[in-house]
Order: C-alpha cells, then sequence, then structure tokens
C-alpha cells in the first residue's frame, strides 16, 4: 500500500474527519489516479485511507478512518446499501430520489439519483472512476434495478484529468422518463437535462412555494431562471392564474411548457419567455410591471468563496430588481446553490439588495435542499443550497 505523509500540523483536519487533503498538505508520496493510498501524519500516525487524484487540488479524498477497514468491493456494497437504507427512511413524496450525494454517503465524488425505474450516476473524482464497475454492480444489487446511465459530464471532470462520459454504463433504452412529485408529474431526460436530468433538491421548496402562492392568494408569479417549470408547475397548482417563466433554454422551456399541460392546467395561465433574466427583470421595471410572488433560482454564481465577491454582485443585483417588482405584500422566493456563499452572507446581500432597492420584509422561512441531499457536521461544505422566503412589506 502507498503511503501519503502529510506535512506537520496538516492533520488536524483529516482527525475531524473531513475528507478532503489538498495539494499544499502534502509532504511526500504519490500514487497512480484513483489507487487506495494509507494517509499518514507528519509523525506516521494513520489518519485514513484515500483515493489519490494526482491532478486534483484535492489530492487525497478519505473513504474510511478505520484503519481495519479493506476498500474493496465489499466496502462499497456496505457504503451503497447504507446510504440507499437511509433514503427509505425518509418521508419523501415523490419516485425520483437521490440515493447517493457524495461525501455525505461517504462516497466521495458519487452522485447517484434514480428516476423511477433508471438510475442515473455521475463518476467524478479518480476514486470512483477507478472503481466504477463495482461501484454499477453494488447500485443494481441494491435496488434490484437493470437500468444505469451515466453522466460523467460535469465540469469537475477535467480537473481530475478524466474525460466526460455519458452513456448507459449497465442496460438501455429510453432516456425520456416521467417522474411524480408530491401531487404533480414531470419529465426529464436523462442523457440532457442539468445534472443527472432534474433538480431533486428543491423537491420540497416547490412544493413550501405552491402551499405559499394558495395561502397568500397569490395570483401572478414570475419564476425567473425556471428551467423545467418545476415552480412554475407549483405555483399553478397553488392556485395562480399568471405564471411567467424566464429562461435562456428554448427546450426548457418547452418542457416546462409540456409540464403545464402533462398536468392539466389551462396553457393560457402560462407563459414560456426565453429571455436573458436580468435583461428582462430591468424590462418589466420600466414597464411599471409588478407580481404577486418571484422566485429567482439562478445558476452557480460562485463555485468556491474565491469567487464569493463577485458572485455576491451578480445576487445582489437581481435580488434588487426583483424587490422592486415585488407587489406591497408580494412574496420573494430567493435561492443560492453556490457553495462558496454561506447563509449568512447569502442573507446579508438580500438584505443589502433590499436596502437598495428601498424595501423591507419579513424572512417567513429559510430552507435548504431535501433530506435526500445531506449535510453532516463534518463536511460544511455539502451546504450547498439555501433559499429565504420573503413578504414584501
Amino acid at each position: 500500500m502507498k503511503v501519503i505523509r502529510l506535512r506537520a500540523g496538516k492533520e488536524r483536519s483529516l482527525l475531524r474527519r473531513h475528507p478532503w487533503v489538498f495539494q499544499g498538505s502534502i509532504e511526500k508520496g504519490k500514487a497512480d489516479a484513483g489507487e487506495t493510498v494509507r494517509v499518514e501524519s507528519a509523525e506516521g500516525q494513520f489518519l485514513c485511507w484515500a483515493s489519490f487524484s494526482p491532478n486534483s487540488q484535492i489530492r487525497v479524498r478519505a473513504w474510511s478512518f478505520d484503519e481495519a477497514e479493506r476498500i474493496d468491493a465489499a466496502f462499497f456494497d456496505r457504503r451503497v446499501r447504507s446510504a440507499i437504507a437511509v433514503r427509505a427512511r425518509l418521508p419523501i413524496a415523490s419516485d425520483a430520489v437521490r440515493l447517493i450525494h457524495g461525501e455525505a454517503d461517504g462516497l466521495p465524488g458519487l452522485i447517484v439519483d434514480r428516476y423511477g425505474d433508471t438510475l442515473c450516476a455521475q463518476f467524478l473524482s479518480c476514486g470512483t472512476e477507478r472503481w466504477k464497475q463495482q461501484i454499477a454492480d453494488s447500485l443494481l444489487a441494491a435496488t434490484g434495478l437493470t437500468r444505469l446511465y451515466e453522466r460523467s459530464d460535469a465540469s469537475v471532470r477535467p480537473l481530475e484529468g478524466l474525460e466526460p462520459v455519458t452513456g448507459w454504463l449497465r442496460g438501455e433504452g429510453a432516456t425520456e422518463l416521467t417522474i411524480s412529485e408530491h401531487e404533480w408529474k414531470l419529465s426529464l431526460d436523462v442523457a440532457e437535462g442539468h445534472k443527472t436530468g432534474y433538480y431533486l433538491d428543491q423537491r420540497d421548496n416547490r412544493k413550501k412555494f405552491a402551499d405559499t402562492v394558495r395561502q397568500y392568494g397569490v395570483k401572478s408569479v414570475l419564476n425567473c431562471f425556471s428551467y423545467t417549470g418545476g415552480f412554475s408547475v407549483a405555483a399553478l397548482a397553488g392556485g395562480a392564474e399568471e405564471v411567467v417563466s424566464v429562461d435562456s433554454s428554448a427546450p426548457a422551456l418547452a418542457r416546462a411548457t409540456a409540464h403545464v399541460a402533462l398536468n392539466g392546467f389551462d396553457a393560457s395561465r402560462h407563459t414560456a419567455l426565453d429571455a436573458d433574466v436580468n435583461a428582462t427583470l430591468r424590462a418589466y421595471l420600466q414597464q411599471g410591471r409588478t407580481f404577486d410572488a418571484i422566485v429567482l433560482d439562478p445558476p452557480k454564481f460562485a463555485p468556491t468563496a474565491a469567487h464569493a465577491e463577485r458572485a455576491a454582485r451578480a445576487y445582489k443585483d437581481i435580488n434588487r430588481l426583483g424587490f422592486k417588482l415585488l407587489a406591497p405584500g408580494g412574496v420573494l422566493f430567493t435561492f443560492s446553490c453556490s457553495g462558496g456563499v454561506g447563509p449568512e452572507l447569502f442573507h446579508k446581500i438580500v438584505a443589502g439588495a433590499g436596502l437598495d432597492a428601498g424595501v423591507d420584509g419579513f424572512i417567513l422561512d429559510r430552507v435548504g435542499a431535501t433530506p435526500d441531499h445531506p449535510q453532516t457536521i463534518c463536511f460544511p461544505e455539502g451546504e450547498y443550497l439555501k433559499g429565504l422566503l420573503i413578504l414584501k412589506r
């Protein structure tokens, strides 16, 4: 077994069971891509078994902190079954669920979502790439399914020195699927959609938005960065009379329109607008338009903390415009999925946007990802999605 020796004092994060070791923390040692290594402190103390990524700034990702454990096919089978067992205990109102959530499930670099009878996986690190076939076998054995589609095409793959890979890893068939979520039907394509096909992390927030629309008698809704219209369907289900979905992707908007029909809503209640969100917000402001509720669910503006300052300006701008376009007593549901922007900073950004817009509001709720996208106490970076539900005063 190859040994990675850390610099003096760099063992603290592993002793806290944080699973990452960066390049600058390593004193000596190297291995092949994805190879299992023994990580030791400067004094030779065992710290963890881990996978090695020779091209990544995150040079080591911990598999286990138990010196007696062996990293083999049985190890991955245990981890997969443990993660799936946890999901079986969660109150998930859908036949689509995240089964494996990377570091939170002790499998760094692995994302697996289940959409009905189909699994969709992302192998995003050298370690998971090396063990891909064994992991695939474990996933199918644990779920009893036969179809596993691979979407290892995320932007982090090149950072690991890995090429993008997509296609059926096990089984075959149609990639277009329909899932249930709460009382709605939604469609996706695991081969073409964002991430593994859909944003399951917003499942409970979409239901909360439907309930809010109903509770506050919302009539008009502006859904920005709408993707395939999940929040738009929720708004219509809550009784909204007019919903505008804004996105720069024509295929996503076409699917949003299809979702309106799939759920039996009158097409006249929904408008799909293929446009830039910022330009649209400014145009509506010039027109004097207002809305009873606005959803701001933008893409990741800050992938790391180093991008936080630039991202803060972008978040502040869209929230400032959103506040201005809200009718008195209107509701703003605003999100950040940037791991580099923590909840406290996001709150400050939104507060600054309200100040610039000359408005204040009551925070009705603070929300995050659904429980099948867990954050663990040892890995705070897992808290990426945060949202505020605000009632304009």
